[in-house]
């Protein structure tokens, strides 16, 4: 992080300043939420979570030898030197706004509905060919994940690539006045957090607040498949990529070559260039092009954008392969919504194997819509030719019956404790099995399971 002096904190979140203003010229070189990351030279932001509440480890970290807290609760004389704020998630934003403010650099914010860690991690490995490219670690996303990215931008970084997640309206527009972002990358406009957002046009609206925080230069990266984005025109220059004709930037002869990754080629104004992503799944093609765009923006050359793509890593329990001695996990548990669904059963279609099997859970905060949304994802799954459906959670039993109707085989239980007492004698030699289910579901249990020996 580059740093910066306790009186810069004082000034960017505001608050009283409790201590001896000698120390509001001490230099601070690391912020942190984590009392056990406190020492000499470190802001410990207290924060309180779900279990443990920052303000009860204060006195500890001043006595580690850090620069000041920053709290909501009047401090001892043992936590001090202290800033006191209303709210220091508040705060943190606001400071982390105003080291962004210190650099002049591109800054890359990635945004939708689906596949936006995996686009931030694409974009990230084109641009580091040219340039020192900061990003999002994992998927640190929302209001607190987002100024921790922004806290370690340094010096030396020359671009950064930051995810920026919502689930309600507001939220896009208080994370934009933190990250500024001087270009903005879509994804796909699905359905996801319905249950706050309303509809796929509710969804388009909250995430468009990105460009009402953006400088009139600035340049909007919008995938030309999404039907709703195909017709938004945000007051900015815009460039679009995907698979569809009129696309500024688009895909062409794609080949799936299963766990060996995706080929294609792309095209656009200047040419036509082939790449290869070196990871399981079609829709990963998708964010090549969009990373393909941006890097053809910076004025990167097809062979360094084909370069970015081929370092591509996947992150977490994304698509992640593993091969068990008999069968072939496609660990997938990390989120689920209708359309990442769908694009998972489109990779395992693709796959060869004696059975292709896939144990879907509930997908969360679709709203009332759930239900229908459920049963199309087991109706999808009929069509792609899937040979057992194996559904767990209360939605699920629309998928495993919209699976049933289409055709498949399928198996449902109500719950995950049901699933895993019979889950070792659904599983056959040969066969290819994709776990996908929201978060909240414990899914990542399963693969534990499977993969025990």
């Amino acid at each position: 992080m580059k740093p910066f002096a306790l009186r810069d904190v004082l000034s960017a979140v505001g608050g009283r300043f409790l201590g001896d203003t000698e120390d509001l010229d001490r230099q601070i070189e690391r912020v942190t939420s984590d009392s056990r990351e406190a020492g000499p030279g470190t802001l410990f932001i207290a924060l309180k979570g779900s279990r443990v509440d920052g303000h009860d480890f204060m006195a500890d970290c001043v006595g580690k030898g850090a620069v000041a807290c920053l709290t909501e609760r009047e401090p001892r004389i043992d936590e001090q030197p202290a800033i006191l704020v209303d709210s220091t998630l508040w705060a943190t934003g606001a400071l982390a706004a105003w080291h962004r403010s210190r650099f002049d650099i591109p800054v890359i914010g990635i945004t939708g509905s689906v596949g936006k860690t995996t686009t931030k991690e694409m974009v990230a490995a084109v641009l580091s060919q040219r340039f020192n490219t900061h990003k999002t670690r994992g998927n640190q996303n929302n209001e607190l994940g987002v100024p921790w990215t922004l806290m370690g931008l340094e010096d030396a970084h020359q671009a950064a690539v930051v995810e920026m997640g919502i689930s309600d309206f507001g939220e896009m527009r208080r994370l934009t006045r933190m990250v500024r972002p001087t270009v903005a990358v879509f994804s796909v406009i699905g359905d996801a957090h319905l249950e706050f957002l309303g509809s796929r046009e509710g969804v388009l609206r909250a995430k468009s607040e990105i460009f009402e925080g953006m400088d009139a230069s600035g340049l909007a990266v919008l995938n030309g498949d999404d039907p709703l984005l195909r017709e938004c025109r945000p007051k900015l220059r815009r460039v679009t990529y995907g698979m569809s004709e009129g696309c500024d930037v688009r895909g062409e002869n794609v080949r799936n070559l299963g766990e060996a990754g995706v080929e294609l080629t792309v095209r656009h104004a200047g040419g036509a260039f082939p790449i290869r992503i070196p990871a399981f799944g079609s829709h990963l093609a998708c964010a090549a092009l969009a990373a393909a765009a941006v890097g053809l923006e910076f004025g990167l050359t097809g062979e360094e954008i084909a370069r970015g793509v081929a370092g591509f890593q996947t992150v977490g329990e994304r698509a992640r392969i593993i091969h068990m001695k008999d069968y072939t996990l496609v660990s997938d548990c990390y989120n689920a919504n209708p359309n990442s669904c769908r694009a998972a059963l489109d990779s395992l279609a693709a796959l060869n194997a004696a059975r292709r099997v896939c144990i879907l859970g509930d997908m969360l905060e679709l709203g009332p819509t759930g239900a229908r949304l459920h049963r199309g994802v087991g109706e999808y799954a009929a069509q792609k030719g899937i040979d057992l459906v194996i559904g767990c959670g209360p939605l699920s039993k629309n998928t495993v019956e919209g699976a049933r109707e289409g055709g498949c085989e399928t198996l449902y239980f109500p719950d995950k404790p049901a699933l895993l007492e019979r889950l070792d004698g659904l599983i056959q030699p040969g066969d290819c099995v994709l776990v996908k289910a929201s978060l909240g579901m414990g899914f990542k249990e399963l693969i534990q399971h499977l993969t025990k020996d």
